[in-house]
């Protein structure tokens, strides 16, 4: 498990040892099998609406397109962390990750988490659009403008994640190689480093609160001239499908940021409980984020509905016209 270095007092570990969660260790099977069954919705759900959104004409405005991203990246997200921790209920080798295996599940999380950060924010910024300016929102928001932005997230996802990566794993790790904690994040890989870690805390706090809370104000500050131009609409009717186009986002906008602030804003944290408010933004939002948009959108529930259909073999969808 470790390799030796130059100084033969001191050993570099090559693995990682991950911490069940809590309650796990105790009824392996059962958190198995919960585990399994909110992977495959998660997974199922995230990739219909997918299919659900490429596939359907009518959903080629830039809300749905960025929607089928968010669907990709919840996908993702839970398939960085979930194969992980059920491998490591059926046996105690799958707990063990490897330096590099650590390294590149670091990346994958913080590139996924950090994008979908920054899609929540140009979502805002395309409801803002549509709601408070929508004589120009064709343009704002063309098909050329809409993909740049998409693409925009995810490349500033992927350089934040590797300045976050590179500078967690250039420090060295003697031992102990136990982390505790169900993946390989910052803070609990941070304090097994056999060096004084202040500077990369600090970088922590300033990189991802800033960025973080960045994004939180430009939704907000999104969402005060959207009530206000709500507010200003005269019918019910108009001002009721106004609010549940944004309801969604907001919802899933919530559940994102809340569990975060919990870990980041206490990286002192350890234990096998300092893992369960990560559960919720790794394991539990991704599977609720296709049920929250497509309970509360009529066009996405007939385009899902007109998918499955065509899709069964059975249904006149499914036949050929003659």
């Amino acid at each position: 498990m470790a390799m030796e270095t130059e100084d033969p007092n001191r050993t570099m570990v090559s693995s990682f040892l991950l911490e069940s969660l809590l309650y796990t260790s105790e009824h392996p099977i059962l958190f198995f099998l919960l585990f399994l069954l909110t992977y495959t919705i998660t997974v199922i759900g995230n990739l219909l609406i997918l299919l659900t959104v490429g596939s359907n004409p009518r959903l080629y405005s830039p809300m749905y397109h960025f929607l089928g991203h968010l669907s990709f990246l919840d996908a993702c997200l839970s398939t960085v962390t979930v194969p992980k921790v059920m491998a490591g209920l059926v046996t105690q080798d799958e707990k063990h990750i490897s330096f590099e295996g650590c390294a590149v599940q670091m990346y994958c999380f913080h590139l996924l988490a950090s994008t979908e950060c920054f899609l929540y924010t140009v979502m805002a910024y395309d409801r803002y659009l549509a709601i408070c300016q929508p004589l120009h929102y064709s343009v704002a928001m063309s098909r050329t403008k809409c993909t740049g932005l998409a693409g925009a997230t995810w490349a500033t996802g992927a350089v934040h994640s590797a300045i976050h990566t590179s500078l967690t794993f250039r420090l060295p790790y003697c031992g102990p190689h136990h982390i505790t904690y169900f993946f390989c994040d910052i803070p609990p890989v941070l304090k097994l480093a056999c060096a004084d870690t202040s500077v990369n805390e600090l970088v922590v706090l300033a990189n991802i609160g800033v960025v973080a809370a960045g994004c939180l104000v430009l939704i907000i500050t999104s969402y005060v001239f959207i009530v206000g131009a709500v507010l200003r609409i005269r019918t019910a009717a108009g001002r009721q499908r106004a609010f549940s186009t944004c309801s969604s986002h907001l919802t899933v906008v919530f559940l994102y940021y809340l569990p975060p602030a919990c870990i980041y804003l206490q990286p002192s944290a350890s234990g096998p409980g300092a893992g369960i408010p990560a559960v919720f933004y790794t394991i539990v939002t991704p599977m609720l984020n296709p049920f929250i948009y497509t309970l509360r959108n009529k066009e996405v529930k007939r385009a899902l509905r007109r998918l499955v259909c065509r899709c069964s073999p059975g249904s006149p969808a499914a036949s050929p016209t003659p």
